[in-house]
């Protein structure tokens, strides 16, 4: 059960603190106080305030719309690294990983990922085959794709673009970029 102050409250329900307080006056939200006389609201009880009067619940609207992507790469180092590197960031992705190509198909058709970040050197099926795949569905051709390969010369680049790749980018590429990149073709950034 997580307590909120007033100001807390009035951020997260997007008014002003003197809106609280007169609601908590009136009765509409359940409140209580502290030694102190400060006022403390439980979050349960806000969320089924503003549910009954048709408020957006800002973590309801953030668990909806967050964006879901799909690091593939057999380097598991390679992928924490990213993984951190994006949970981490404002938009709050919903990430999970796959090690092959075979994984990431599987992936692809279970978790729905909004954006797939592909390596093309990998075991098994590699990433020309994962990207192919994907563009060529047409459950899954809507998918973003940024390839990040360390083997990724002019020839490369061009064949990932001729099967659909949105991005492609060598490694290692600045985790600064990347986020940048992956809002991008999201299009969350302005």
């Amino acid at each position: 059960m997580e307590v909120m102050t007033v100001s807390q409250a009035s951020d997260y329900c997007k008014v002003s603190p003197k809106s609280i307080i007169n609601w908590i006056e009136a009765g509409h939200i359940k409140a209580y106080k502290t030694v102190g006389g400060h006022r403390r609201i439980k979050k349960e009880d806000l969320d089924q305030f503003m549910r009954e009067r048709g408020m957006p619940i800002p973590e309801e609207v953030r668990s909806d719309e967050r964006k879901k992507i799909l690091v593939v790469d057999d380097d598991k180092i390679i992928v924490e690294t990213l993984v951190q590197a994006l949970e981490e960031d404002e938009y709050g992705y919903e990430l999970i990983s796959a090690s092959d190509g075979f994984e990431a198909g599987l992936q692809v058709s279970h978790f729905q990922p909004d954006l797939v970040i592909l390596d093309i050197m990998m075991p098994d099926i590699n990433g020309y085959e994962v990207c192919k795949k994907i563009k060529s569905t047409p459950g899954t051709k809507g998918i973003k794709i940024i390839v990040l390969s360390a083997y990724l010369n002019d020839e490369a680049f061009r064949e990932m673009k001729e099967y659909g790749a949105d991005a492609c980018f060598s490694k290692p590429l600045p985790l600064e970029q990347l986020r940048f990149e992956v809002a991008k073709l999201l299009d969350l950034k302005k």
